[in-house]
């Protein structure tokens, strides 16, 4: 293979919280230690953008206001991303990307933005945020990472999830399942970023990139590191709900640090 893989970064500027940018640190080294080449290829909303050669598309998460300025963008690149996600391109979409792979996603006030539809699930806005370690046993086997949402999203039946939540909220703090997954294109509520700590799901996207050029097999790499951190982080204290009203977020840490003492 001689030419370089290429990512495809959505809004890196607007949809980068929680340590997402490692995510496709992870792709580019991984690639790397192995002899490829990567080529990173932000999206910016208004950019000018063909998503036809693209071999891989990443997208993080944000604040909900990020996330209502790029709904609009995302939107309009919806008939090549729904093309690209049919022909098998690996996509990985953390949080608010996620819920606008949906079908829809409601904000706080009740205003609609229309999703994708890559993904059958909705996805409404709640009045406390779901925070804390997350473990998800999946197909590429257990995932842990960092969840920090108030968006609770809802598969429709027959929409396949990405795994069955161990440990913390997942979707939406009831259902038990996380994520969802449909051919190559995987959402997910895992923050941290995820993909240092789950290296069998970062090379799964990358054999799926791969796949186009004949590859067929990865070379092993030496993910003993990884392996500890994942282990670590699946050992942290469960999560939290804590309410999104701000003239309670003081009181609230006032009191957590009384029970410190």
């Amino acid at each position: 293979m001689t030419r370089a893989v290429r990512i495809a970064h959505l809004y890196p500027r607007d949809l980068n919280v929680y340590g997402d940018l490692g995510n496709v640190i992870t792709l580019v080294k991984r690639l790397e230690w192995r002899g490829f080449r990567a080529e990173i290829l932000p999206v910016e909303p208004g950019q000018v953008f063909d998503f036809s050669s693209v071999d891989l598309v990443f997208g993080g998460g944000g604040q909900n206001s990020a996330q209502s300025s790029t709904a609009e963008d995302l939107l309009a690149r919806g008939d090549e991303l729904r093309k690209i996600s049919a022909d098998g391109v690996p996509m990985l979409l953390i949080c608010g990307s996620y819920q606008l792979f949906g079908r829809e996603f409601l904000d706080v006030t009740g205003r609609r933005f229309p999703g994708l539809g890559i993904f059958r699930s909705s996805t409404t806005a709640g009045r406390h945020r779901m925070i804390g370690n997350l473990v998800v046993d999946s197909p590429f086997g257990q995932l842990v990472g960092f969840e920090n949402h108030s968006g609770r999203t809802i598969l429709e039946d027959g929409q396949e999830a990405l795994g069955t939540v161990r440990q913390g909220f997942g979707n939406n703090g009831g259902t038990g399942d996380e994520g969802a997954i449909v051919g190559n294109t995987i959402g997910t509520y895992l923050h941290g970023p995820a993909l240092p700590k789950n290296p069998g799901l970062a090379d799964h996207l990358l054999l799926c990139a791969l796949r186009r050029y004949g590859i067929e097999e990865l070379e092993p790499l030496d993910d003993k590191l990884a392996q500890r951190a994942a282990t670590v982080a699946a050992a942290r204290p469960q999560g939290h709900q804590t309410a999104l009203h701000p003239r309670r977020r003081p009181l609230h840490r006032f009191a957590a640090a009384l029970r410190g003492l």
